[in-house]
């Protein structure tokens, strides 16, 4: 897996403070991504053990909520098995951090993807420039959507989205 940042005191990328790891390789390449330069698997940087550390010192600070996974697109079929493992890892280490993942799939194409079980909140669909919408949280146009995991595996027959003041679902 390669990476282009780790972010670090995020605050627009999930609830409460949050590391963001910014990962290489989409093959959704959306008109008007705000990450173009993440769709390129070669590009960024090899994820190493010490970027691994420095994720990891993040989530040891109390104050930090959790991790989000963005890019790129973290479930891009170069990144699965790598963000995989990583996911895994963090919810043994930090089980009460929450673990966020942002895709361009839609949720029902990665619901039975193993990791999902780790994964808390997962903002799916493919960013359409015509449905912008910059009053939404946590999400760039109106298609898309925030869905609550594990409350959405429980349930198998409707999504549960997570909805907060001006969201439009």
């Amino acid at each position: 897996m390669r990476y282009h940042n780790i972010t670090k005191d995020d605050m627009l990328n999930g609830d409460g403070l949050r590391v963001v790891l910014w990962v290489s390789g989409c093959s959704h390449c959306c008109k008007g991504c705000q990450n173009p330069l993440t769709w390129d698997p070669d590009g960024g940087l090899p994820f190493d053990d010490a970027a691994k550390k420095e994720i990891f010192d993040q989530l040891d600070k109390p104050y930090i909520s959790g991790i989000t996974f963005s890019g790129g697109d973290p479930l891009y079929c170069a990144n699965r098995l790598d963000v995989r493992s990583l996911i895994e890892e963090i919810h043994d280490k930090y089980p009460d951090k929450t673990i966020w993942l942002y895709t361009g799939y839609k949720w029902e194409e990665v619901w039975h993807y193993p990791m999902m079980k780790y994964v808390d909140v997962l903002v799916d669909g493919e960013y359409v420039e015509e449905c912008r919408d910059v009053t939404l949280l946590w999400k760039g146009s109106s298609n898309q959507r925030v869905i609550d995991v594990k409350a959405t595996l429980e349930k198998t027959d409707k999504l549960v989205p997570i909805l907060h003041c001006g969201d439009h679902e």
